[in-house]
């Protein structure tokens, strides 16, 4: 009897997690089906989009995964693909609109990449009217006489503006721009007035259908994904991986790969933004995963915790990303699994991580924040977050939230159906958890007061300075070179010479500095360079090296 195109896709569903057990063949007869028929309901075309996407990370062969890439090549193409596009806007599927409000570096790329697909989203920019206040400054003053003289709503204004072959959104983009400010303000300024855009599909828009890293070994799928949990300790001491640097050029496809994958998924990431492409490291743990090791520019790093994004890659396609942020012998860790990929191996990708970044950075102790766990987040609370890093051994040293937890596991144990409501959930994921590969400690991230040592820069500068912060960064600077045996600042590549800038009055306010070994203000100048050095990481690794420096930080701290 011959199948609908329906129980054909039912039938492949059912085959998802088939894995060495003789269906490849089926798997491919039922595939070769679905390129030819159409499916009845947007719900059902993006199902066979996302089990597409899914085989392509996860092929069983070769065959397989040349059907399934030429298939999502052609995607936008289907037929019940256009007949739905209504349905499925805002989807990531290629050939759908995707709407977002675009960081600024993001805004950006898009209006230089694709200007004549991107425009502004009117019937959602409920702070329209903002932009009348700043048209003054987006055009020559030349034209400040029509916009004194008549009150035409933001669009309209837009609509006389711009040129007749480009659109508002290229337009006000451009303008922005154009204005002769810092790029920080420039950046503030645009981000403030939350504008959203929509981006019309074309043949490379941001989509989740073309999302791969060609750079990859495709290493075929012979058993089910583990949906088991490792042991950390025990992962973080056995798990075998390689490290290697990408080339500036390799290193810009993955940002750009990075980026582009955020982007249908309503998200912009700093780093990500930011990224330097002379930072790029590839993990590689020799099965299919890989984590891309992403750095940011020296001028987007923060003052003090070293912060990474990770693009995690099964067979070269993006399936979650991870940031950290490192200092002190310690990690915060955000891990997140995109919607396609969620359950398969996220127990196994997590342990392996946490034993990347236990080597890369020397940290030996981790820990969540509450937002990650739940807090304030209803997508973590329904999604268990916090009873996932729970089983793997993270806790959390609240006292009122360690008895709600110990309450939980009574009622759990009473009776083994009961789930914790996501009101509850909140409650727990109020404070941070950690997981600690030595000694349980706390001179870690979550615990140190990061603030209190910002503080101390303050005061050191309003003490001397005032309110002529400038006069003082240049006077701290040469006085932290002279401190430190550093003889020219001028001779410092600009990254490192801007890390010393920025750390220079902090060095000056650590307690007892001055009565320092000359060795251990020699060490102290080399981790502020490597803060604007090419690898941050470097700098991690030389701050946690420096016993002198951590106790004075850590007095500050405190």
């Amino acid at each position: 009897m011959t199948l609908s195109a329906t129980s054909v896709l039912r039938r492949l569903e059912a085959l998802k997690d088939s894995f060495g057990s003789g269906t490849a063949a089926e798997k491919s007869e039922l595939l070769q089906r679905l390129e030819g028929e159409a499916l009845t309901g947007a719900k059902r075309v993006l199902r066979l989009h996302e089990l597409l996407c899914y085989w392509r990370a996860y092929p069983e062969n070769r065959e397989i995964l040349e059907r399934v890439e030429a298939m999502l090549e052609r995607f936008d193409r289907r037929a019940d693909l256009r007949r739905h596009r209504g349905e499925l806007e805002d989807s990531g599927i290629a050939g759908t609109v995707l709407y977002f409000r675009f960081y600024w570096l993001m805004a950006i790329r898009i209006a230089e990449r694709w200007p004549e697909l991107l425009t502004i989203d009117w019937r959602d920019f409920d702070d329209a009217p903002k932009l009348l206040e700043l048209l003054h400054l987006l055009v020559p003053y030349s034209e400040s006489p029509a916009l004194d003289a008549f009150d035409n709503p933001p669009r309209e204004w837009i609509r006389r503006l711009k040129g007749p072959r480009e659109t508002d959104a290229s337009f006000l983009i451009r303008r922005f721009a154009a204005l002769r400010l810092p790029r920080p303000v420039t950046e503030h300024l645009y981000e403030k007035l939350d504008v959203p855009v929509r981006l019309e599909p074309g043949p490379d828009t941001p989509a989740r259908t073309r999302e791969k890293w060609d750079g990859a070994r495709v290493v075929y799928q012979r058993r089910p994904p583990s949906r088991g949990r490792p042991s950390l300790r025990e992962t973080a001491r056995t798990a075998k991986f390689r490290v290697r640097n990408l080339s500036p050029r390799r290193g810009r496809e993955v940002i750009d790969l990075a980026n582009a994958a955020m982007v249908p998924r309503h998200r912009d990431l700093l780093v990500f933004l930011h990224a330097d492409e002379r930072d790029v490291r590839m993990v590689d743990f020799g099965d299919g995963l890989q984590f891309a090791c992403i750095g940011a520019k020296p001028e987007r790093r923060l003052m003090l915790e070293a912060v990474y994004g990770f693009l995690t890659l099964k067979n070269g396609v993006p399936i979650g990303y991870v940031l950290n942020s490192a200092l002190f012998g310690s990690c915060e860790l955000a891990y997140n699994v995109f919607d396609t990929f969620r359950g398969a191996e996220a127990g196994t990708i997590y342990a392996r991580f946490l034993a990347a970044v236990h080597r890369l950075f020397g940290a030996d102790s981790f820990t969540i924040d509450p937002y990650q766990l739940g807090h304030g987040n209803r997508e973590g609370q329904l999604s268990g977050a916090w009873w996932f890093y729970y089983k793997f051994g993270f806790r959390p040293r609240d006292p009122e939230i360690r008895e709600l937890v110990r309450q939980e596991l009574r009622r759990l144990e009473r009776d083994p159906a009961y789930r914790t409501s996501p009101e509850r959930i909140d409650r727990l994921a109020a404070d941070n958890m950690y997981f600690h590969l030595g000694r349980r400690r706390s001179d870690v991230l979550g615990r140190i007061s990061l603030g209190n040592i910002g503080l101390a820069a303050s005061r050191y500068l309003a003490e001397r300075f005032g309110s002529d912060r400038e006069r003082g960064i240049r006077t701290c600077a040469a006085e932290a070179a002279e401190l430190l045996g550093l003889r020219s600042l001028k001779r410092l590549p600009p990254g490192e010479r801007l890390a010393w800038e920025r750390w220079s009055p902090l060095v000056l306010a650590l307690p007892g500095v001055r009565r320092w070994s000359v060795t251990q203000r020699r060490a102290l100048a080399a981790v502020v360079r490597a803060k604007g050095g090419r690898r941050e990481s470097d700098f991690v690794r030389l701050f946690d090296a420096h016993p002198r420096l951590r106790r004075a930080m850590l007095e500050l701290a405190r």
